[in-house]
């Protein structure tokens, strides 16, 4: 015997094989639809996974160290450039040299930037063909308050009334080395300073012999 068509219990009556494909329609768009949410979140969570596993799961090294600042082949490059004598102190090991170099302008410059252990930055600067006029224009327009002998070498000491516009400058010492001049300056404590000073006090003893220039 033939099978009765089933009532629909929202119609009341079995339904027409047109609300049946429409019903079947309507049901497969909803499983599609449920499937793609779900696919979209299955993708999300492996996306978040990879990207954590690139964060957290790639070695990085630290930063290497930059390689150290050869201040005497420098100096010999430059005296090469410039037929003067470059300056090269015998500076303490934990001294860090932050940059030695051969600055151009209206005075040529041979430089050499330190940041001792203690505090503070300090730099020797050395202006070939100078005078104390180009030590007051690196300063600012300082001038001396006072002098003070390191060594054997007669220096000019400067103390910066305001180092905040001059580059954090706060002291320096200036000295002439025959035709050179010689600048020791920075915000490290003038003991500082002066231990610097008196690391080339022989050299600038030569520079001023060799030049005729009285001590």
């Amino acid at each position: 015997m033939a099978r009765e068509p089933r009532i629909a219990a929202h119609l009341g009556r079995p339904e027409t094989p047109d609300e049946i494909a429409a019903r079947k329609a309507e049901s497969s768009r909803i499983y599609r639809g449920s499937q793609t949410f779900r696919n979209l979140i299955v993708a999300l969570v492996v996306s978040l996974a990879v990207v954590a596993v690139i964060v957290w799961g790639v070695p990085r090294g630290e930063a290497p160290e930059p390689a150290p600042i050869n201040v005497a082949v420098i100096a010999a490059d430059a005296e090469e450039t410039t037929g003067h004598d470059a300056i090269v102190p015998d500076a303490p090991d934990d001294w860090r040299v932050n940059s030695a170099r051969l600055e151009n302008g209206d005075v040529t410059t041979w430089s050499i930037a330190y940041v001792p252990t203690e505090t503070g930055f300090l730099r020797l600067s050395q202006g070939f063909d100078a005078d104390e006029t180009w030590a007051a224009r690196v300063l600012g327009g300082a001038a001396p308050t006072d002098a003070v002998t390191i060594d054997g070498v007669r220096w000019d000491v400067y103390e910066i009334s305001d180092p905040e516009a001059n580059a954090n400058v706060s002291y320096a010492l200036g000295t002439q080395a025959g035709a050179d001049h010689v600048l020791v300056y920075g915000s490290s404590e003038p003991e500082v300073a002066a231990d610097l000073a008196a690391l080339v006090a022989d050299q600038i003893d030569a520079l001023a012999t060799a030049e005729g220039t009285p001590e």
